[in-house]
């Protein structure tokens, strides 16, 4: 039709979650540096304009993908949390806790990176918060250690993260290839049982 707009009508129920998950699946494939609001707009069917209803320039859309990623941590280690509850085992919560964390980094290695930067990202305070939420939940886990008398007093926040930078390092050499990723439960296991050996009270 004569005079018809380049771009088709916007038919999407939800524009944001339209253009978050454009985001995503352009980050997986073409890495932080490569997105672009007129990318997104064109893959989901709408005028080039139509993001800035949701995000000012492209460093929002970045900041709140990192947002989403630690909901979703958050959300992944309350159900390992929630499922080892029953079992009355603290080293096995701690197991699982931190193999959930560990398949999340390296089932989302680009999401995760993101994540990691976005966190010191000036203005970016939503992302902040949504990471001490999903943290939160595994220094919880250090204090209730403590408290069974299962790992050594001391500042809570400091042990888990000699904890997390141990599993960082395992799961960065998996993503980065130094490392198959057949080896991943095993060395998580092998490190938070090194962990909870070294963090025991002594006697």
């Amino acid at each position: 039709m004569p005079g018809r707009a380049e771009h088709q009508p916007y038919h999407h129920g939800n524009l944001r979650a339209a253009l978050l998950d454009a985001a995503e699946r352009s980050l997986r494939a073409h890495g932080a540096d490569q997105l672009s609001l007129r990318d997104l707009a064109r893959e989901i069917g709408v005028s080039h304009a139509a993001p800035r209803r949701h995000f000012a320039d492209r460093q929002a859309v970045l900041d709140a993908l990192a947002e989403a990623g630690f909901v979703r941590l958050g959300a992944t280690l309350h159900a390992a949390l929630t499922r080892s509850e029953s079992e009355g085992d603290f080293s096995a919560r701690v197991q699982d806790a931190v193999s959930a964390y560990a398949h999340f980094a390296t089932e989302n290695a680009a999401l995760c990176e993101l994540m990691n930067a976005g966190k010191h990202h000036p203005g970016a305070t939503a992302v902040t918060q949504a990471a001490a939420t999903a943290f939160g939940q595994m220094t919880d886990l250090i204090e209730e250690g403590q408290a069974l008398g299962e790992l050594e007093q001391g500042d809570p926040e400091q042990l888990g993260l000699i904890l997390y930078a141990t599993v960082q390092g395992i799961t960065t050499m998996v993503n980065s290839g130094a490392v198959g990723a057949d080896q991943l439960d095993g060395l998580i296991s092998t490190a938070v049982t090194q962990f909870l050996r070294g963090a025991r009270p002594r006697t």
